[in-house]
């Protein structure tokens, strides 16, 4: 038998093309993002053709396909490689500059914002497990790594609402350095103290939504959580495409088949008028608002909004408004192709809110069973974390992630700046990373230049050996004023000589996450290491998530040979 050579398969391929017209092929960007076709070498298998699309299915029938097979078909794209470079059709990210080493002499506070969103991650995990290929470098945010796991840092006492944690070790990638995690636990509440929950949810049935990895995975998504409704909860779900509307006014928990019937009765077709879709979900809310409750918008989309109201400004000004009402906003992203990361990473902070990203059942179970305390229930509202780090014990630091999350150091005290929300059982993780004092500047490329002494402004010590202090703001879930807690630690204090499993696991994380946005301060970071640790650090990792990371890790590692 002969084989087919190139251009038989090119002419295959195009035939294919256009009679996809009445056929729906997988995911992927419009036809009208497609302007040249190049023969690669496809690095996994392509899905077979679905018959019998929606008529909103039918209009982006070829860009779909050319989508799927962007592996394949790469739009002008030479090596496949190369490809791999950026994201997936019209896919965007958060842009940010990375956080650089400075000079607590220049700097004395590092304030930011807590963070607990998790899209970053199983949005990596899709690229690596269904694309096949490394994430691009711009979409990964090395806090959403991190805090994507659990760990077994100590509960609060009494009242309080979060628990603190810091530890010190070395830098795995940096020896000379010290790693500084930072970690906070909240309190957990048992299902039967947990608030009844008044909820609206906003879905996206747009013809963008028709792919398998959209509506059909959210419709499974959303069944899980009415399974865990309570004859106490109410739900009510709005729905957007070309228009909007109430698609079921509030219902009680208890009424789980009215509730599945609606869900699983939503078909795909038509525009995005995301902006109205919000606007009628938050009136829904305030309607029915119950200050006893739970208030909460869950949005669920691939964020494409092109009809009303769409740009980030418009919508994150108007969301800011809404939440002063007491309505937090939860959003799921699902889909590839044209998925609109930054918009929605933008909504969820402006909502007071959560930002998850799901890219299976397994992660549906996650977010909305297993974690539905911490998504749906906050025990704390705009964290804030400031340090202040002593320069006879500091030379330089830097703060990991949350570059999208600092703050100016005076907002640290005004209770006007919105900061993130903290949920029930949430773990929220931040590491610094600490050149010390007396390190050789000349021979350390973190260390920042030296600066002039100050000429009035003498340094004060407290002669303790202080390594930091460090001060934390919150306010209640319905409060207004914050609450200021502060705490100074020594590096004697919390420097252990064998690092504790969690300091070894989420650094292990963390290592990952700066080789995979290729970071300018990686250092000596190999991903060899990284498994390695981690997969001495699995603990007794009851839902199987840090052995995934190994499994990730270590996909990784072959893609970026």
């Amino acid at each position: 038998m002969k084989s087919f050579r190139p251009s038989v398969c090119f002419c295959v391929l195009a035939f294919l093309s256009v009679s996809c017209r009445e056929t729906q092929p997988p995911a992927g960007p419009r036809s009208d993002e497609i302007t040249s076709v190049a023969l690669v070498k496809s690095p996994i298998p392509m899905r077979g053709i679905m018959p019998n699309p929606s008529s909103g299915q039918r209009g982006r029938a070829i860009g779909r396909w050319g989508a799927q097979a962007s592996f394949l078909l790469s739009a002008g794209a030479g090596p496949a490689e190369s490809a791999a470079e950026g994201p997936v059709g019209r896919e965007t990210s958060v842009q940010f500059k990375e956080n650089d080493f400075v000079s607590p002499e220049v700097e004395p506070l590092s304030t930011f914002s807590i963070d607990v969103d998790t899209a970053s991650y199983s949005l990596a995990r899709r690229y690596l497990t269904q694309q096949r290929r490394l994430p691009p470098r711009e979409s990964v945010r090395l806090e959403e790594f991190v805090n994507y796991f659990s760990y077994a840092d100590p509960a609060p006492e009494g009242d309080e609402p979060f628990a603190v944690t810091c530890e010190l070790g070395a830098a795995p990638w940096a020896p000379a350095h010290k790693l500084l995690r930072v970690a906070l636990q909240s309190r957990t509440l048992a299902a039967e103290k947990l608030p009844p929950c008044n909820l609206v949810f906003l879905i996206d049935v747009s013809g963008s939504m028709a792919d398998p990895d959209k509506l059909p995975l959210l419709q499974q998504a959303f069944r899980l959580l009415v399974e865990q409704l309570r004859p106490q909860d109410r739900v009510a779900i709005v729905t957007y495409a070309s228009g909007v509307g109430v698609r079921l006014e509030p219902t009680a928990g208890s009424e789980k088949k009215i509730l599945l019937d609606a869900i699983g009765g939503l078909v795909a077709a038509g525009a995005t008028s995301g902006g109205e879709g919000l606007r009628l979900a938050y009136e829904t809310a305030r309607k029915h608002f119950d200050p006893a409750a739970v208030n909460r918008v869950i949005l669920a989309t691939d964020g494409d909004f092109n009809v009303g109201p769409s740009s980030d400004e418009e919508l994150v000004s108007f969301i800011e408004k809404e939440r002063e009402s007491g309505v937090f906003l939860t959003v799921l992203g699902f889909g590839t192709g044209n998925y609109q990361g930054a918009k929605m990473k933008k909504l969820a902070d402006a909502g007071n809110g959560n930002y998850a990203y799901v890219d299976g059942i397994l992660e549906a179970r996650k977010v909305l069973v297993r974690e539905l305390g911490a998504t749906l229930h906050a025990v704390a509202k705009d964290v804030k974390i400031q340090l202040e780090f002593n320069p006879e014990r500091v030379a330089a630091y830097r703060l990991l992630g949350y570059e999208t999350r600092l703050l100016r150091a005076q907002d640290f005290n005004d209770d006007r700046k919105d900061a993130g929300e903290l949920g029930a059982g949430h773990h929220v993780t931040a590491f610094y990373e600490l050149v010390p004092a007396g390190a050789d500047a000349a021979a350390d490329p973190a260390a920042p230049p030296a600066v002039d002494p100050l000429r009035y402004t003498k340094r004060e010590t407290t002669g303790s050996g202080e390594l930091l202090t460090l001060k934390l703001r919150h306010k209640a879930p319905d409060g207004d004023e914050s609450r200021l807690r502060e705490q100074s630690f020594a590096a004697e204090e919390i420097e252990r000589v064998e690092p504790s499993e969690d300091f070894r696991f989420g650094s292990a994380v963390a290592e990952v996450a700066l080789l995979l946005r290729d970071s300018a301060h990686k250092g000596a970071a190999d991903y060899g290491h990284a498994i390695e640790r981690a997969r001495a650090a699995r603990g007794a990792d009851e839902d199987g998530l840090r052995a995934e990371f190994v499994r990730l890790a270590e996909t990784a590692q072959l893609l970026a040979r």
